[in-house]
């Protein structure tokens, strides 16, 4: 990748994430405290609905930078050894949320125990003092990372739903909607669809991650999801569906749609400043 091309995919991933958690933090903490065990009102209900803003903010623009960083380039270069663009746009957004969750796991720990008051109504910094502090019983990259299995198990899943459904939704777009203006609309709305579908079928994942990061204690996913169907039933694995869905709808609406704004308007200006030179 040249430099150039990075600072866009980097520049472009950035405002992204940042405008997209901005827009859509509330309906993620509805989320949160609707699959968190005894549900919505017992933690929180709607007061408080920005806590945990802080490590969300934080943390959007450099996990949205190395996703888009690690997707751009390996979309690309894996050309000549994988002949399916399915499969090409399926191995680079997997490896891009690789790369994303070394930021998103700390940050969804800190985040997601601030919303759901895990220390009562605390802060995403007396959260992550509290991590610190208890570094001997759990070490610090057990804590921080809490969940960093079942997090992978529900992004890659979702992005290998997401990604190459959006890029089938762009050549859709390409060829069936010529009336409507390309760049930031086209990725809005094909963000949207891919987004939303790929939310609702991976909710299970979901709360399953959510759980296992607000435990006290250390637990397997097997018994955690045998404990939450006998105690809750099986339909407790869809809760937050509908804000979930929502939120990452309108946000993969919001998200890509920044993204191939920023992305288009960086490389007309890269494309101006080649000529003047």
């Amino acid at each position: 990748m040249s430099e150039s091309t990075f600072l866009i995919s980097l520049i472009s991933g950035a405002c992204a994430g940042v405008s997209t958690d901005l827009a859509f933090f509330p309906i993620d903490t509805i989320k949160t405290r609707l699959q968190a065990k005894g549900g919505f009102f017992a933690n929180g209900g709607y007061k408080g609905i920005y806590r945990g803003l802080g490590s969300c903010v934080v943390a959007s623009a450099p996990l949205a930078s190395l996703f888009f960083v690690t997707y751009d380039t390996l979309k690309r270069d894996l050309v000549p050894y994988v002949s399916s663009p399915g499969g090409r746009h399926m191995i680079a957004a997997s490896m891009g949320e690789i790369a994303a969750c070394f930021v998103r796991v700390p940050a969804e720990v800190i985040k997601q125990r601030a919303q759901a008051a895990h220390l009562g109504n605390s802060t995403s910094w007396s959260n992550l003092v509290h991590i610190l502090k208890n570094s001997l019983n759990e070490g610090v990259i057990r804590g921080l990372y809490r969940g960093w299995n079942t997090t992978i198990m529900r992004e890659i899943p979702f992005t290998i739903i997401q990604f190459p459904l959006y890029e089938w939704l762009k050549v859709q777009w390409l060829e069936n909607v010529w009336f409507v203006p390309e760049g930031g609309v086209k990725g809005a709305a094909c963000g949207m669809i891919a987004g939303g579908v790929a939310a609702a079928l991976t909710t299970p994942l979901d709360v399953i991650k959510t759980r296992i990061m607000l435990h006290k204690e250390r637990i397997s996913v097997v018994k955690l999801v045998k404990g939450l169907i006998r105690e809750e039933g099986a339909g407790a694995l869809f809760n937050g569906i509908v804000p979930r869905t929502c939120w990452i709808s309108c946000g993969g609406a919001i998200f890509l749609g920044c993204y191939e704004f920023v992305h288009n308007e960086l490389m007309k200006i890269r494309d101006i400043t080649k000529k003047l030179e």
